[in-house]
């Protein structure tokens, strides 16, 4: 009886698989390495005995790729009916109550926006500034493009959509943004590549950034309803609390057809851009199959499922040879589609690598997950000569294992960097030492709290130099304490 069960589960996991290899066929390949084809008749995948069993290997192969495809809607439409249009938004402070966007950096000021270009034009206003910041524009999904506007060159700016044909007040220069809905985000240095602190010309940056809708910035009349915009709005951190991740894991876990009945919500937005004629044919497809979610739920539920752990697994298994993880087509994804779902998992509104190069550990130097629990400490060591090369600043940040979340702490402390006042060894390697307090005879600037829990960490590199703007650099492993 044992035996004949294990043979059921195993037929039902190679017909999962079978499914999942049909989902991102359907997707144009997805770019996974898929294992070869079973070795022999008894192990390969049943093939559908009727027509019900065929309608369910596809409601299950439909469902894979379509959430392979479509996951970074989820988010981009959830946060953005919870937050700002058109008008910059920032956190006052960053601590672990941020839960907004994933792994975020204790390093640079934010402010950021979703566009909404549809009724009219914003204009964009970037003062002159000392400090050091980027730019980055992004479509709902995740995708990079280019603004047309350069870090370091203030102006006043109108951010036109692709059906605007009025026209625009003298003194401004016109950037055409090629949807109507994208995220504006900048990000602003805390200290300058040289060390230099320049948190407070950051700061006052900040706040003097501006956006406005064409009418307002004209003296014209606005539609009713229109938002007047301005200076950038420096929020309480309470209002970025909402864990977006940890709504969207749950969600797949313990209701999946809710999900993919939000997921279609957002697909169907106007918010998203113009679909592919593929994707268009695999959304038409999904909710033809998919009806009112009431028929095959276990196919639909499964293929969810199924999906969130290819996405995952996609993250987690994109190590090197010291177990970090490093993508370097952020943002300029192709037909990568898993792989930019996975980003949007990990390390959402991720920078391009010419901007910043991201390097994620979850496990040490022997393969076991980092894990502080019982004092458990690590270490990571730059070998001299070999700290990451960045024209502004390299950092490591800890988070947690799931939520990817800063680890509460009683220092409050979330980042070791390039512009603390680290102290090297005396062969002239630095090492930053990850335990839930101080280490004996550690400098405190050397020194990450991890808490006594399970977390990861994350080597960011912005302005990547070097062996890392050529993609060949390899972080150390995290090395386990005795």
């Amino acid at each position: 009886m044992t035996n004949q069960r294990g043979q059921e589960l195993g037929r039902r996991r190679l017909r999962q698989l079978c499914g999942l290899a049909a989902g991102l066929a359907i997707l144009g390949g997805g770019g996974f390495p898929w294992p070869a084809s079973p070795a022999s008749a008894e192990d390969s995948p049943a093939q559908p005995a009727s027509a019900e069993a065929g309608a369910q290997h596809e409601a299950y192969a439909t469902t894979v790729a379509y959430v392979s495809q479509f996951y970074p809607l989820w988010f981009t439409y959830s946060q953005s009916r919870h937050a700002s249009h058109n008008r910059l938004v920032g956190p006052a402070r960053v601590t672990p109550l941020y839960q907004t966007v994933v792994a975020i950096n204790v390093d640079t000021l934010y402010a950021s926006t979703f566009l909404d270009l549809a009724a009219q034009p914003v204009v964009l206003t970037i003062p002159k500034t000392a400090a050091t910041y980027s730019i980055l524009t992004l479509d709902a999904y995740g995708d990079i493009f280019a603004s047309g506007i350069q870090a370091g060159t203030p102006g006043t700016y109108a951010l036109t959509g692709p059906g605007f044909t009025g026209t625009l007040p003298s003194g401004v220069t016109p950037i055409s943004i090629p949807f109507n809905f994208s995220v504006l985000i900048f990000r602003v240095d805390k200290f300058s590549g040289s060390g230099e602190n320049q948190l407070a010309a950051a700061a006052e940056f900040r706040r003097s950034l501006m956006t406005q809708p064409l009418c307002a910035y004209t003296h014209t009349t606005c539609p009713g309803g229109t938002p007047a915009g301005g200076k950038t709005l420096i929020a309480p951190e309470a209002a970025f609390a909402i864990p977006y991740k940890t709504i969207a894991d749950r969600g797949i876990a313990k209701d999946p057809i809710k999900f993919l009945q939000q997921l279609q919500t957002a697909v169907a937005a106007p918010n998203t851009p113009p679909l592919s004629p593929a994707a268009r044919a695999l959304s038409e497809r999904f909710d033809k199959l998919f009806g009112d979610g009431k028929r095959r739920r276990w196919d639909f539920a499964a293929g969810a499922q199924s999906a969130h752990e290819l996405i995952v697994e996609r993250y987690l298994t994109h190590t090197g040879p010291t177990h970090w993880i490093n993508f370097t087509n952020i943002g300029d994804w192709g037909d990568h589609v898993v792989e930019r779902s996975a980003i949007t998992e990990f390390i959402q509104y991720g920078n391009g690598y010419s901007s910043a190069a991201y390097y994620q550990a979850f496990k040490d130097a022997a393969g076991r997950p980092l894990d502080g629990k019982g004092g458990q400490g690590y270490v990571i060591t730059f070998p001299a000569g070999q700290v990451p090369q960045a024209s502004r600043f390299w950092s490591v940040t800890a988070y947690t294992p799931e939520a990817i979340e800063l680890i509460p702490n009683p220092a409050k402390k979330y980042h070791v960097a390039s512009y603390d006042p680290l102290v090297k060894n005396a062969d002239g390697s630095l090492s930053i030492h990850l335990a839930a307090s101080l280490p004996p005879r550690v400098p405190a600037a050397n020194w990450l709290p991890i808490g006594g829990r399970p977390f990861n960490v994350m080597l960011r590199v912005y302005g990547p130099e070097g062996s890392v703007a050529d993609k060949t650099y390899v972080p150390p492993a995290v090395q386990r304490n005795p």
